[in-house]
């Protein structure tokens, strides 16, 4: 039994992501909230938002013991890509790239 949270297209990059994801990976629940909410990476608020949204659907939609969750899996993938213009000098122009993630979070509990 597995409790999922997904979400998409955040306003991060998926790299700046990907190193606050490595911290909880297979960590437990409580442990892990602990790193995100200490943690000074500007990746943390979305996906503590997000770990928490899984807990609540382990607890509410599958009746899983909240004491005994853990990061299963947790991954991000890159969204679509906003291309924006910065002025230059010379009347050039270079392109400006506002990337977003897709983040899943899977939350198992232990074998008992």
């Amino acid at each position: 039994m597995e409790a999922k949270a997904i979400l998409r297209y955040c306003r991060i990059s998926p790299r700046k992501v990907q190193i606050v994801l490595d911290l909880i990976r297979n960590q437990p629940l409580d442990k892990a909230v602990a790193i995100l909410k200490y943690t000074g990476k500007s990746a943390c608020e979305p996906l503590l938002k997000l770990v928490n949204s899984a807990a609540a659907n382990a607890e509410n939609n599958f009746n899983m013991d909240k004491n005994n969750l853990y990061v299963a899996e947790c991954f991000v993938t890159p969204g679509p890509t906003l291309k924006r213009i910065r002025p230059r000098a010379q009347g050039r122009a270079f392109r400006v790239l506002k990337r977003t993630s897709h983040i899943t979070v899977v939350l198992k509990e232990y074998e008992s």
